[in-house]
């Protein structure tokens, strides 16, 4: 009987190195495992992340960060770019750490007609200039759409995005637009239409809090009161 062959170190540390990171995400309560989780889709899967929750623990995502910034501390990094509140959090972290020191500024993406969009403010322009070194952070990649017009809109400056550093990858893609990507967590968990659903099949009870959520999540503010003036 032929020995089963051994996995190479690297790979076995990056699957520890997966596992911590997993154990760490569970504790903030942004991901949800073993479980039969209805989706905003309508589909069902048995695995859930909430990146509004993935950076709630400041100690942990200072961690995380410093993962990110010691592997790309091989590249010379002028300036760490992202986009949204978690993953501006995290390129905060990461670019502390990294020792290029490079200088934190950030992007808005809103849809238009439609269409996903990406600008950047205009005081951030003069900060990216031809040949200037860019570091992407994100939080969660997906799709990659948001960092395909973050990649974009550097090169309309001049500058050169190094790589991209993210908490958790849903694809398995180690490139998005041509430019490599680190990530903590590699992990795509499947989804399925309800009649196709094995765990439907299983009778396992659908946990519809998460949409549940979502529909009944009210913006919480406060409105200045006008005065009358004397």
């Amino acid at each position: 009987m032929t020995p089963p062959r051994e996995k190479n170190s690297s790979a076995m540390d990056a699957e520890v190195r997966e596992k911590i990171h997993l154990e760490i995400l569970k504790r903030t309560g942004a991901y949800q495992s073993n479980d039969h989780i209805l989706l905003p889709s309508g589909h069902h899967t048995g695995e859930f992340i909430e990146k509004t929750l993935v950076t709630t623990e400041p100690s942990f995502t200072e961690g995380l960060g410093a993962v990110i910034a010691k592997h790309f501390a091989q590249w010379p990094v002028d300036v760490v770019l992202s986009t949204g509140p978690g993953a501006l959090i995290l390129s905060h972290c990461v670019a502390r750490a990294h020792p290029s020191r490079p200088i934190l500024i950030y992007g808005n993406k809103r849809m238009v007609a439609g269409k996903r969009r990406v600008a950047l403010p205009a005081e951030f322009h003069r900060l990216i200039r031809p040949g200037t070194k860019v570091l992407l952070i994100e939080d969660l990649v997906s799709t990659g759409t948001t960092l395909k017009l973050l990649i974009k809109l550097v090169e309309q400056f001049g500058g050169q995005v190094v790589g991209i550093g993210a908490l958790w990858r849903r694809t398995k893609r180690a490139e998005v637009g041509g430019k490599p990507v680190f990530s903590l967590v590699s992990r795509d968990f499947p989804t399925y239409p309800p009649e196709s659903c094995p765990l439907c099949k299983k009778g396992v009870p659908l946990n519809e809090e998460f949409v549940r959520r979502r529909q009944q999540r009210k913006v919480s503010s406060v409105v200045e009161r006008k005065t009358p003036s004397g």
